[in-house]
């Protein structure tokens, strides 16, 4: 016959273990998404950018955690000023994830190459159509992003946009 104090003893180690392993869950979530510098609100620094007149521009870019993923929301204007909105919802692993909202856009890869930089490439039609790099400083406070591609006339363009976390 079993005591009653060890069934209970039984159970409160078995919630302690429980519990223990569901903080660590969550402080490994927690810490993973703080080591991301990406993550987080960003805002266009237009007088550090190299822009193209005429040329679309993301104002603000927000990247969150989403359920494994990570989701880019894209606020700017395009060449002639009119609001522009799209998403990008992936990985940082280079494959091609699809953009909601960007008549330019289909598809957009975005590969971590360490914890500061990122390579990106940008297709419509399954055509790469642009390509770059996104560098995040030490200290986590500015984002540059520098593309190349070909505009609609197929002249060669780059731009350079910084941005300040927000």
């Amino acid at each position: 016959m079993s005591h009653p104090f060890l069934t209970l003893e039984a159970t409160l180690k078995t919630r302690t273990v429980v519990l223990s392993v569901l903080t660590l869950v969550v402080g490994v979530t927690i810490c993973f998404a703080g080591a991301n510098p990406t993550l987080g609100s960003w805002k266009l620094n237009e007088a550090k950018s190299k822009l193209i007149p005429g040329m679309p521009k993301n104002l603000t870019v927000v990247y969150a955690a989403a359920d494994g993923d990570i989701k880019g929301t894209i606020d700017g204007v395009d060449g002639q000023g009119k609001p522009t909105h799209n998403e990008w919802t992936g990985k940082f692993d280079g494959k091609d994830y699809p953009v909601t909202g960007d008549p330019t856009s289909d598809t957009r890869a975005i590969k971590q190459i360490d914890d500061h930089n990122y390579a990106l490439t940008v297709k419509k039609g399954g055509k790469v159509t642009m390509t770059g790099k996104a560098v995040v400083s030490a200290d986590g406070k500015t984002r540059t992003v520098t593309v190349s591609g070909t505009d609609a006339a197929g002249k060669k363009i780059t731009a350079t946009s910084v941005y300040d976390k927000q």
